[in-house]
Parts: C-alpha cells; sequence; structure tokens
C-alpha cells in the first residue's frame, strides 16, 4: 500500500507541476526533477528506493515505444552517418573522458570509474523526447537528437556490462573479441527480435478491426519486445526501439481514423503519467542516495558539475565535424548546429536504471568500492542536465536562429492543405465525369472544397449528409490521405506537418461515420 500512495502522490504532483509548466512555456521534465527533490527535502518524507528492475521493465517501454513512433524513418536516412558516428564514436569517446576524470576528480578506482563512464555515455531517448516537443527544429537537426539517443544505447550497454563485469571480478582483463562479440549480441539480437516483433504484430494488426483489441495489442507490443529480447538475452531496449520505428512507419496503413485517434489518445494519457513519475522519481532518488554515501565524500557537488562540463566539451568537439551532413548547403562548419545538438543531449532514466543495476558486492563477496558516489555522481549528472540544459535549451534553440518560425510552419500547413484539397477537387470533377455519383452530392463536397481553397466558411454539412454524400466524402479523405503521404514521401513537407494534417483528417474521417 505504501508503495502505490507513493506512485499516486507522484501522479498528483506530476499533474499540478506539469499545468504549472504549461502555463509559463517551460520544459515539464525539467520542474518534474526540481519537485521531486524538493518534496524529498521536506522533514519526514521517507527514503525512496524504487528498484531498478521496475524502471526497466515498467516504464522504460512503453516509453521508448512512443519516441520510436514519433522518429521520422525518411529524415533519418538523410542523417544515418552522423547517427552512426554519435551513437558508437561519441558514447566511446564520453565513457573514456569521463572515466579519465572520475579517477582525477573523484578518487574513484579505475574500474569503478569506467562503469561511470559506460552509464553516463548515453543521452536518454525518454528526455530528449519529451523536450524536443517543445522545439520547433529543422527535421534534419530533431531527428539526429532524437534518433541518437535511441540508437546509442546498445552501446552504451555493452560498455557498461563489459565494465561492470571488470569492477565485480578480481584480476579480471579486457578482451575486445569479447566484447565486440557482446556488442553484436545485445545490438544485433535486440534488432532481429524487434524486427520479428513488429513484423508479427503487423500481421496481427492488419487482421483487427476492434478498436479496444487494437488499444490492447498497441499497449502489449513494448513489453513483449522488451521481455522476449531480455529472455533471450540481447538487447530489449534496441529491441523495442527497433519494433516501434518499423510500426510508426506503417501505421497508418494498418488501422483506420477511428483506431488511430483512439490510440492517440490512449498513447498520450500513458505517455504523460509514466514521463512525469519517472522524472519526479529522478528528484526523489537524489536526496537519498546523498544520505547512503560514506564520509570524505561531500565534495561530490563539484565533481558531478565536472563531469559533466567533461560531457559537454566532449559532444561539441564530437558534434562539430558532422555539422555539414546536418546542413548540407553550408561549406563551412556551425558552432549553431553543434551548440543546439550539444545541448538537446541531456541524459535521464535510461542511466539512473543502469547505475541502480550495479552489483553490491564483487564476486569474492567484499563490497564493491565506490557504488555509493558512482550512484550519487549519476543522478547529479542527471539532474543537472535536465535542470539547467532544460530549462535553457528552448533559449539557445532561440538565440541559435535554428527554430523554424511559426509563419514558415503556418504556411508550410496551408500549402499542404492546399494540395490535399486540389487533389481531392480533382477526383470529384473525375467522378463528375463518369457520372457515378449523384450530382447534388457532388455539388455539395466541390463547394465544401472549394471553400477551403478560398479559405472561405463552410456552411453546415454533416449531420444531414445522405448516404452518397457520405460515401463521396470518404472517398475524397482516401485520396487527400494518399496525397498527404505523397507530399510526404517527396520531402515536400515535414514530418511534423504530415502528423498534423493526418490527425486532421482522422477527425473528419471519424466526424462522418461509417460510409
Amino acid at each position: 500500500m505504501r508503495v502505490v500512495g507513493i506512485v499516486l502522490v507522484l501522479v498528483v504532483l506530476a499533474t499540478a507541476v506539469a499545468t504549472f509548466a504549461r502555463r509559463l512555456r517551460l520544459p515539464a521534465p525539467s520542474l518534474l526533477v526540481l519537485a521531486g527533490v524538493a518534496v524529498a527535502l521536506i522533514p519526514g518524507v521517507p527514503a525512496l528506493h524504487i528498484p531498478p528492475q521496475a524502471i526497466a521493465l515498467v516504464v522504460l517501454p512503453p516509453l521508448l515505444y512512443a519516441s520510436a513512433e514519433e522518429l521520422s524513418l525518411r529524415d533519418l536516412r538523410t542523417v544515418w552517418r552522423p547517427v552512426t558516428i554519435l551513437s558508437f564514436g561519441l558514447v566511446f569517446a564520453s565513457a573514456a573522458a569521463v572515466g579519465f576524470a572520475a579517477v582525477a576528480v573523484a578518487g574513484l578506482p579505475p574500474a569503478m570509474a569506467f562503469v561511470l563512464g559506460a552509464v553516463l555515455s548515453s543521452t536518454d531517448p525518454v528526455a530528449v523526447t519529451a523536450l524536443g516537443r517543445r522545439l520547433a527544429l529543422p527535421g534534419r537537426v530533431q531527428v539526429l537528437v532524437q534518433a541518437e539517443s535511441l540508437f546509442n544505447d546498445a552501446t552504451s550497454l555493452v560498455l557498461f556490462k563489459v565494465a561492470v563485469g571488470i569492477a565485480v571480478a578480481v584480476g579480471a582483463t579486457v578482451s575486445v573479441p569479447a566484447a565486440g562479440g557482446e556488442f553484436l549480441l545485445l545490438g544485433g539480437g535486440g534488432s532481429l527480435v524487434g524486427a520479428a516483433v513488429a513484423g508479427l504484430v503487423w500481421l496481427v494488426r492488419r487482421r483487427t478491426t476492434d478498436p479496444v483489441l487494437e488499444t490492447v495489442i498497441a499497449l502489449v507490443t513494448p513489453y513483449a519486445a522488451y521481455v522476449l529480447a531480455e529472455s533471450v538475452h540481447t538487447s530489449g531496449v534496441t529491441s523495442v526501439v527497433v519494433a516501434g520505428v518499423l510500426l510508426g512507419r506503417s501505421g497508418h496503413r494498418l488501422t483506420d481514423a477511428h483506431i488511430r485517434l483512439q490510440l492517440h489518445a490512449v498513447y498520450a494519457v500513458v505517455v504523460f503519467l509514466l514521463e512525469s513519475v519517472v522524472f519526479s522519481i529522478v528528484g526523489l532518488e537524489l536526496p537519498a542516495l546523498v544520505r547512503d554515501l560514506p564520509a570524505g565524500t561531500g565534495w561530490w557537488p563539484l565533481q558531478a558539475l565536472a563531469l559533466a562540463a567533461v560531457l559537454i566539451a566532449v559532444r561539441v568537439l564530437s558534434t562539430l565535424p558532422l555539422t555539414r551532413a546536418v546542413k548540407p548547403t553550408q561549406g563551412r562548419l556551425s558552432w549553431r548546429v553543434a551548440g543546439v545538438v550539444t545541448w538537446a543531449g541531456t541524459r535521464g532514466v535510461m542511466p539512473l536504471a543502469a547505475a541502480l543495476s550495479i552489483p553490491l558486492v564483487t564476486d569474492d563477496g567484499t563490497p564493491l568500492a565506490g557504488r555509493p558516489l558512482v550512484l550519487v555522481l549519476t543522478t547529479a549528472v542527471v539532474v543537472f542536465t535536465l535542470v539547467v540544459q532544460g530549462l535553457t535549451l528552448a533559449a539557445v534553440v532561440n538565440r541559435s536562429g535554428l527554430a523554424l518560425e511559426p509563419e514558415h510552419t503556418a504556411r508550410e500547413e496551408d500549402d499542404a492543405r492546399d494540395a490535399l484539397n486540389r487533389a481531392a477537387l480533382e477526383h470529384v470533377e473525375h467522378l463528375a465525369t463518369l457520372e457515378t455519383m449523384p450530382d447534388t452530392a457532388l455539388d455539395r463536397v466541390r463547394r465544401s472544397l472549394n471553400a477551403r481553397l478560398d479559405r472561405s466558411p463552410e456552411g453546415p454539412d454533416g449531420s444531414t449528409a445522405d448516404a452518397a454524400h457520405r460515401q463521396l466524402r470518404h472517398e475524397v479523405i482516401a485520396v487527400q490521405n494518399n496525397e498527404l503521404h505523397r507530399l510526404y514521401d517527396e520531402h515536400r513537407i515535414s514530418d511534423t506537418t504530415r502528423r498534423r494534417l493526418q490527425h486532421d483528417l482522422d477527425r473528419e474521417e471519424a466526424a462522418l461515420g461509417t460510409p
């Protein structure tokens, strides 16, 4: 009952903080972390210790899946080279730099220092996606940050497992072939499991028309991908990401408008609740971990700041050469792009879950030296990135000049709507020549489309529509859907515009009822 009560309190707290953050136009994850720290410092509040298995199994799969579904596979193809470099090279470089810095400034044993480096070497997809929803970044920059955060976890988890194995084993040595084999098992095996789950779910969903069953399948899919991958000793994170990317790309072909609207509403609630609770937990855990520190470790705030500075410096030096791939029209390196990509690389739930899973003792039964300090430094760096980088990311983006102007987004959306309406009008004129529809229905739809093109208000037209008119409207919406995806595939509109117009078409189709 105590755990249930804590969760309910966190949900209420998160709802209030999120409402407050929306009014102030501030990122909710950053305020939730601060709220968690403030609550934990209240006298009498019990210490919160969440098992890492609870976070890894209950919270991460749906959040990772939702982030992966939002990833634009079309835009990913244009930046796959820098994403690959960041997902591998930057992870190794960050782990090495943090490891050396942890030995120098925190006095950690070398093995535990590199465990800390492996934990902090990857950005967190949950935090990055939550912070990135508010920003109007260009498509390539947004997908670069989001894709890197999704795909660099397999690399960091391999480093983490290798580093932990060395830390707990007396006299262990590093085996490069063994580490490479473990990476292939985790990353490659997880990708295969995720693709298999996506294929199976695709076969099931294309034969399902019940909205309730569709919703259940969508909620179960990330858990199935994660558990199956972990059960065969591969990366559950990679499996969930691959399944989400593949199913997100084909989701519009698997369901109808009613089901898509229902899934969107259900997942919005689930993601809000889980994100709110998990970011609050990050803040609540820090004071409890600090109280468990042994004597002589009072310099941990400055040590955490030093490690965060090392992570930022390594990230700037690594992302700067990649800016040509993100903005190929410029012949010189762009500090603005490098700065935005660097500042968007926050840490979050994933490093915290990894740090909490560090064993308590070595193989010979002695306590693992440095474990409490590693937990505190990890949580402190996570809190720092979520609060400092999270609260200032919008200002950095605006200062860089990369943010898309609202007029640009509105103009692109208006042009796309006009293209959809023109395609629909051409279809109506084609049907008029075939004389397969009543003239009254054709005239009503033609007037409606012309009114939209002329930006004039439409007359009342829905509840009194007859069967022929509803059928024609359904056909017109189908034509508009095809035109929408053609515009997207030809890179004429952004993924954000596609999603917004798809939602509008779904609402219009759902309002018509069955044809």
